[in-house]
């Protein structure tokens, strides 16, 4: 990774994670998909995650890993110009692929990534029950040799599984990992992650990300006290952000004068705060066990004009019941989100 790209990544950026555009075939709609990486450059992202849980992970299966990938790196090289007034001019960008399934299957889709110009690879733990904490460790070190990596702790819900302190503590200490996503929606995990980042000695080296979508701000805000010293989340990995970008840009840039002391920017953030979750709640699906969640963020792009439809490459993957109304509810209801 470059020094500008490195020190952008160490400092903190939104990195929203990218979804995937379909026709009505459920073929790839490369117009759309094209547009939607435009969208998140002009919205003043730092950085973009491609071929994640967001992204669905069938791509694979569908031939559609590379493509998809390669799509995205082109319109980051095609940029040019400023983006809104208070965005983020063109330069340092963190590109950042998925990769996931046996270690063969994962060093191969880094190989992709790294012909293809991304800066580090995010590894999947997911859809991997037989293998030890420390088979996950091996299986990190050989991606590593690829590309510099991003951690990631998986929520159960979507195929994660709990990975304890020492875990996380090792996982620092190898040499290539750049970065951690803490998503496992629970805050005592939350902070065993963090605990075990800090207990290495080169946590300061690993960067903190959010991907705790129904707690973006208060990871953003809060102080951890560990070994060495305070800890924070420097800025957030996460699908949420795949709606609402330019919202969430202000909110990380509120975030981190908040904790360069500006008062009235904390208040702005806080304000924020409860209505985010309740957001969250809508387009993850929560009600039905995130079973609608990438079809929620779908519909809120689709509402903004920026996909055709809500389709996924699993025709069973939808809207569940109810879940229209309550996007229209926080649509209506948080104006200073969109």
């Amino acid at each position: 990774m470059d020094f500008e790209t490195a020190a952008l990544l160490r400092r903190g950026t939104v990195i929203p994670a990218h979804p995937l555009a379909l026709d009505e075939t459920r073929a790839l709609d490369e117009e759309r998909q094209r547009a939607l990486t435009r969208y998140y450059l002009e919205a003043g992202a730092g950085g973009l995650a491609v071929g994640v849980h967001t992204t669905q992970f069938e791509i694979r299966e569908h031939g559609l890993y590379r493509p998809v990938l390669e799509l995205a790196a082109e319109e980051i090289a095609a940029r040019s110009g400023p983006g809104p007034e208070d965005s983020v001019p063109p330069g340092p960008f963190v590109r950042v692929a998925g990769v996931a399934g046996p270690t063969d299957q994962a060093v191969k889709e880094a190989e992709v990534a790294r012909e293809l110009g991304y800066d580090a690879v995010l590894v999947s733990p997911g859809g991997l029950p037989h293998l030890s904490d420390a088979d996950l460790l091996d299986r990190s070190a050989a991606i590593g040799e690829v590309l510099p990596t991003i951690g990631f702790y998986l929520q159960e819900a979507v195929g994660g599984r709990y990975l304890p302190r020492s875990y996380w503590h090792r996982l620092a200490d190898q040499p290539n990992t750049v970065a951690v996503k803490a998503a496992p929606f629970d805050r005592y995990r939350t902070l065993e992650l963090v605990q075990g980042v800090a207990d290495s000695d080169r946590g300061e080296e690993v960067a903190l990300y959010t991907g705790n979508d129904d707690n973006i701000i208060s990871d953003l805000l809060t102080p951890f006290h560990v070994r060495g010293g305070v800890r924070r989340f420097v800025g957030g990995l996460l699908g949420h952000w795949a709606v609402w970008t330019r919202s969430a840009v202000q909110i990380l840039q509120n975030a981190h004068a908040a904790v360069a002391g500006d008062q009235a920017a904390r208040a702005r953030v806080e304000a924020l705060n409860a209505m985010c979750v309740d957001a969250n709640a809508a387009v993850f699906d929560v009600r039905n066990d995130f079973k609608g969640v990438i079809a929620g963020v779908h519909e809120v792009l689709r509402r903004d004009g920026i996909l055709k439809g809500i389709w996924c490459l699993d025709p069973d993957e939808t809207l569940s019941p109810g879940q229209a109304e309550e996007l229209t509810r926080v649509q209506h209801t948080y104006a200073e989100l969109r």
